[in-house]
């Protein structure tokens, strides 16, 4: 029989995972996810100049400047831009916390490197297959795929796959500007490896997860998230 996972815990998961897998993904040094590449590699350039100014910070910072742009796009801003702020705080703060911990772990060699890739990879998928049962606001990144795809009429996943292209060109111009031409950070190979493994591992840990939970909403707030 499945067990029953409340799909507000589900939306907490989501952020633990993701925010874990990041952080070892950032360990590995091997590239991040093309998503997260723009704010870790500003946070990367602003920490030289603010050190306060942390991995998790980057990304909600970057995430609240899309969500106005959204905002601007679609000509208005809905209750449900707040609520994928406060997801994307979540996750920024979560994430600087697992990151202390994460930094602690050996990464000299390759093999360890290539494991806590491998290992951030998978755990972001879990984490990203969590934000898909839940009823909460995604954060930034997912929202503008669902709302620019709906705007526009557009398939979702062909939106999905220009936004991380777009994202990916943004990273690139972004290293060259505060780093140089000769210097890559935040996109490597792992960014590419990342770019066409991540939607088959989301589908398989989604698959698993349906195998093993039944999501059931604990309390009576969905109607309050409606996009």
């Amino acid at each position: 029989m499945k067990k029953t996972f409340y799909t507000e815990a589900a939306w907490l998961a989501g952020a633990v995972f993701l925010a874990l897998g990041t952080a070892l993904m950032e360990r590995a040094d091997f590239g991040m996810s093309s998503v997260v590449a723009p704010a870790y590699i500003l946070h990367l350039k602003l920490s030289q100049i603010f050190p306060f100014f942390s991995f998790g910070m980057a990304e909600y910072t970057l995430q609240a400047v899309l969500l106005v742009l959204l905002g601007i796009f679609m000509g208005r801003f809905r209750k449900s831009y707040l609520f994928s702020f406060i997801t994307a705080f979540v996750y920024g703060t979560i994430l600087d916390l697992i990151m202390i911990p994460v930094g602690m772990i050996p990464a000299s060699s390759f093999v360890i490197r290539l494991i806590l890739y491998l290992c951030g990879m998978a755990v972001c998928a879990i984490g990203v297959a969590f934000y898909f049962r839940t009823y909460i606001t995604p954060a930034a990144y997912e929202l503008t795929v669902m709302e620019v795809s709906s705007k526009l009429k557009a398939d979702q996943g062909k939106t999905k796959i220009i936004y991380d292209v777009v994202s990916c060109i943004i990273a690139v111009i972004l290293s060259f500007l505060f780093f140089g031409f000769g210097h890559f950070e935040g996109v490597k190979a792992g960014t590419v490896i990342c770019a066409f493994l991540n939607g088959i591992l989301i589908n398989f840990f989604s698959r698993i997860i349906e195998r093993l939970f039944e999501f059931k909403d604990g309390l009576a707030l969905r109607k309050y998230f409606e996009i």
